[in-house]
């Protein structure tokens, strides 16, 4: 019981990415014409320790790795409009 309540409370907070994502776009938007290679780097470096800390089983790290993949794709999405 206790695992599925950390893994819901890990959804909500990659939930609440998107938001954060959203505003820092907005109020970023010079920087994220700048770092845009540097964003993608985050981005794939991000994802990439997300797997293999879904597979090393650790989730505080997988969450974490996560929730900075889902920030900064969604700042950088939102920046390019």
């Amino acid at each position: 019981m206790e695992e599925i309540i950390r893994i819901f409370i890990g959804i909500l907070v990659l939930a609440l990415g998107f938001p954060i994502g959203n505003f820092l776009s907005k109020s970023t938007k010079e920087e994220l014409r700048k770092g845009q290679n540097w964003f993608k780097a985050i981005i794939y470096v991000s994802l990439i320790l997300a797997v293999v800390f879904l597979f090393l089983r650790i989730d505080y790290l997988l969450f974490t790795f996560a929730f900075i993949a889902i920030v900064t794709s969604r700042s950088l999405l939102k920046g390019k409009k």
